[in-house]
Order: structure tokens, then sequence, then C-alpha cells
């Protein structure tokens, strides 16, 4: 398995669903600069991440609906990485669980090197893999 040990001036932890996204951003010192919950609204992330482009790296769970955070990230410029359902047990481990808890230790995952990553398929890919996908279940 293999963690994401880069360093950044900031560290934005995403716990995505399909109409609301937790955004926690955290510095290098591990202070709290944003904890908030917005819309799935490509306007409204772009807005909390402007003053940190350049300077952050975006994880998020691998969920149904990551595609378009990582084109989003993608043309801003911003790196993202997509932490591994499975292997992320310091989320799904804790005795309470909520979104405002789960972006926070996204967040201090990826700041800790400890953020374990799955492969982010590319734009053209993604239609043959959900297509194979199905057709695994079917046949």
């Amino acid at each position: 398995m293999n963690f994401y040990n880069n360093t950044h001036p900031y560290y934005c932890g995403i716990d995505l669903h399909a109409r609301i996204l937790y955004v926690c951003i955290l510095d290098q010192e591990g202070k709290t600069c944003v904890h908030k919950e917005i819309s799935a609204d490509p306007a409204k992330l772009h807005k909390i991440l402007e003053p940190y482009i350049g300077n952050i790296v975006v994880g998020a769970e691998c969920m149904h609906c990551w595609y378009w955070v990582s084109d989003f990230c993608e043309d801003l410029g911003v790196d993202f990485i997509l932490g591994h359902a499975l292997y992320m047990k310091a989320i799904h481990g804790g005795k309470t669980k909520n979104d405002r808890i789960d972006s926070f230790k996204i967040a201090k995952l990826i700041r800790g090197g400890n953020f374990p990553l799955a492969y982010v398929y590319p734009k053209k890919m993604r239609a043959t893999r959900d297509l194979l996908r199905r057709r695994t279940k079917i046949v």
C-alpha cells in the first residue's frame, strides 16, 4: 500500500456526498484554516480554495462522486489525491463519525503522511472502467 507523504503549506480534506461537501483545510502546523459545509458546487469550492491555489493538496475518499472534484482540481492546477476507502481505517474505525470529523481526519492523514492512495483514473479512461465494472456484475 502506498501512502502520500509529500509536504505542502496547506492540506485539504473533503468528505464527499452527492449534494454536499465538508471541507477542512489545515496548515503545516496543524491549525485549522477552514472547516465548513458547502453544497457540491464547483464555484463554492473554488471560492474556498482560491487563496490556497499553488500551495495546497486536496484529498478525498474514493466514493461514487469523486470524478468532478478530480477534474475541477486538474483544471485549477491543484494537486488531487484519492484515498483508498478500505484502508482509511482512521476514518471508519472511530467511535464518532460524521462529515465534520471525517473531513478533518482526511486532512490530518494527508498532513501526517498516512493517507492511503488509490489510483485516480484519467478522464478518458473512466467510461471504459465504469462499463467494465457494470459488465462484471452482470456476468
